[in-house]
């Protein structure tokens, strides 16, 4: 780990540190649990790269610079016009990915205080448990049912599937133990039985407008963007070509 490593990186400590990051990678690109984080990191360096090939293209007028943020843009915006056909058109894939997406994120549940807070705040958010219901979290090994767990939490589910009891102030993150192994007919009573994808599901008809209206206002902008760059490169080309305005 890094804490063992000495003041002076060495070679094997270098090459020990490089294959655990190979080794996270692996888990992220196998939906071993992907950690909020590193989308968020990502996303970062995708709109940092931009905002500097756009702010120093303009300000130093630098075609090369202006072509490249203008391209990007135009390819981001296709890009997420074709994902949104494809997902319309191929509404039981993207279900399917989906699920299994949160399936495996759910096995991870544990391994990641991030993706924790982050399953935990879409739980709440939507009332609801699991991918499609409370039964989901057998495949985390501490909330499975199995008799070779010795997990206290084994047949529960998460505090964020509990349904809040509005007289109690302090958020009771045990409400969840031992729930799955009363009776289903109980459980209600407790928890949300709903599962995550159909709660999803029933809100985004529910809120269609809203999402509608903020796809139209980013595309909106990034075609606004796409004009004035596309517009800057003609006047400097028009000014180095030797053309008076």
């Amino acid at each position: 780990s890094l804490g063992a490593c000495p003041a002076r990186l060495t070679l094997p400590c270098f090459l020990c540190l490089f294959q655990g990051v190979l080794s996270d990678l692996t888990k992220v690109t196998r939906l071993h649990g992907i950690d909020p984080v590193v989308l968020v990191l990502m996303v970062g360096v995708v709109m940092f790269t931009l905002g500097f090939a756009g702010c120093v293209g303009a300000l130093r007028e630098n075609i090369c610079l202006l072509k490249f943020f203008c391209s990007a843009i135009v390819l981001i915006f296709f890009l997420e016009l074709a994902v949104a056909v494809l997902a319309f058109l191929f509404q039981d894939w993207v279900r399917d990915r989906f699920r299994e997406f949160f399936e495996s994120n759910i096995k991870s549940y544990r391994d990641d205080i991030d993706l924790q807070n982050l399953i935990d705040s879409l739980q709440k958010a939507n009332q609801c448990c699991g991918a499609y219901g409370p039964e989901d979290w057998d495949l985390n090994i501490y909330f499975n049912c199995s008799g070779a767990s010795y997990s206290r939490e084994k047949c529960g589910v998460p505090f964020s599937c509990c349904v809040p009891d509005p007289a109690q102030k302090v958020v009771n993150t045990q409400c969840g133990y031992d729930v799955r192994s009363q009776l289903k007919s109980k459980w209600d009573e407790s928890i949300f039985t709903k599962g995550c994808i159909q709660a999803l599901e029933g809100w985004l008809p529910r809120n269609i407008y809203i999402v509608a209206g903020v796809f139209i206002a980013i595309s909106l902008l990034q075609i606004f963007g796409i004009f004035l760059a596309r517009t800057l490169i003609s006047d400097i080309e028009a000014v180095k070509a030797g053309h008076h305005f």
